[in-house]
């Protein structure tokens, strides 16, 4: 099965709990010796822990998460606010570190604090691609003490296996083909392996396919019949097989997409306060597949209520005949999904997002909605300006009412301040 796939030196690297580690070289700190925690807003004791150190989690089980009220008064624990712009800049400070082992076009950033490096071709430079990718790990905690896990595999999907089911204990690890059998199809629930969400999880579940190992030996027509071509390349992946490649586009499809997510500042108890933030990060999502000359087929609609009413939620999704970008379209699908599935208990997150992208320019002219080019160059126009002077330059009505969000989050990075 494997003679003619690639057969690469991929390394993913990932940096340690990142934003810990970040906010204990600013204080001068050991983040692998320090109980550091990093939360949102230091001014509000709802905000959420976004990472922690791993002492602070072994030792006061302070973990992703964690509201600051409930992390403990001790002496030895390190509290820090995040400091998003700071973060993005070592982010790209740590790339450039890595262009000086390979090109540009040889890493595909995956994440604020991730990497994927092809290192294939490099050993006349350098030598063996593994102890490459250790070196670079020296390097990067040389520089910025910022300490890593990496994993090796001859694509990209084993090398994010690699990192995710072994490395992140070791330290580093590199698998094989030959790897696939023992350690990945052992690997159970399947939403432990990198690309199954919870929701596939279950379809699989009720097919009576419960490990990676049954989903290597699942017969591959049922999966499609199921999945579609998701059906195929989930099969394919339990085999460990991936034919992309580094600065393509993510390696499990359908994963492009335009999405926002909240939590909210306090329980929002009314559909009207709730429709109002709607509003406004329809808005925001729709801009940006705008900027992107993108529009999307797949609304996705989720809701995370309140603790004190237990907590619960839903996502729901909903597929459109036609793709779209505009505001008001995306909203009104949300709606529906939100009257479909909301059940009156108080909402603190929201998440909205647009999903099965294609090209602006595969918009077909209709017979019937002679305004829609009238409304996208209104978008484009309320774009351009927000662009030029800032986010809050022009707002809809609702962002000024006492519910709205958009005036409150100008100016922060991710949700978090700069």
């Amino acid at each position: 099965m494997y003679e003619n796939m690639p057969n690469r030196s991929i390394m993913c690297i990932d940096m340690r709990c990142f934003y810990a580690s970040c906010m204990a070289t600013l204080a001068g700190l050991n983040v692998l010796n320090e109980a550091v925690a990093v939360v949102g807003n230091l001014e509000q004791q709802s905000s959420i822990v976004l990472s922690a150190s791993p002492i602070a989690k072994k030792r006061f089980q302070i973990k992703t998460g964690t509201r600051l009220f409930e992390i403990p008064k001790h002496p030895d624990i390190h509290v820090f606010e995040a400091k998003m712009e700071y973060f993005v800049r070592m982010s790209v400070e740590i790339t450039k570190l890595f262009t000086s082992y390979v090109p540009s076009e040889a890493i595909h950033v995956y994440s604020i604090d991730e990497s994927f490096i092809d290192l294939t071709g490099t050993e006349k430079l350098w030598g063996d691609p593994e102890q490459t990718a250790r070196a670079i790990q020296n390097e990067l905690y040389k520089q910025f003490e910022i300490p890593s896990t990496v994993g090796m595999g001859p694509n990209m999907l084993l090398a994010k296996l690699a990192l995710d089911l072994e490395a992140k204990k070791t330290g580093f690890a590199k698998w094989d083909f030959k790897d696939v059998e023992k350690k990945l199809w052992p690997v159970m629930p399947l939403s432990e392996m990198w690309g199954i969400g919870r929701r596939t999880e279950r379809t699989l579940n009720h097919m009576g396919i419960f490990s990676v190992g049954d989903l290597a030996n699942a017969d591959l027509s049922a999966l499609e019949e199921k999945f579609g071509i998701m059906g195929n390349q989930l099969y394919h992946h339990a085999w460990g097989i991936d034919l992309s490649t580094v600065g393509e586009a993510p390696i499990v499809e359908g994963q492009i997409s335009f999405g926002k997510s909240q939590i909210l500042k306090r329980d929002y108890h009314t559909k009207k306060e709730i429709f109002i933030v709607l509003l406004e990060m329809c808005e925001d999502v729709a801009r940006r597949a705008r900027e992107a000359y993108k529009v999307g087929r797949t609304i996705t609609l989720g809701m995370s209520y309140s603790r004190d009413a237990f907590g619960g939620g839903f996502q729901r999704a909903k597929t459109i005949d036609e793709a779209t970008n505009d505001t008001m379209a995306i909203y009104r699908v949300c709606l529906q999904l939100f009257e479909e599935h909301y059940n009156e208990r108080p909402v603190r997150q929201i998440s909205i997002s647009i999903s099965k992208l294609e090209s602006e320019q595969s918009l077909q002219l209709s017979l019937f909605d002679t305004k829609r080019w009238k409304r996208r160059k209104l978008g484009a126009a309320m774009d351009h300006l927000r662009a030029h002077y800032g986010s809050t330059a022009i707002l809809r009505a609702v962002s000024y009412t006492e519910a709205g969000t958009a005036i409150g989050r100008d100016g922060l990075l991710g949700g978090h301040k700069r």
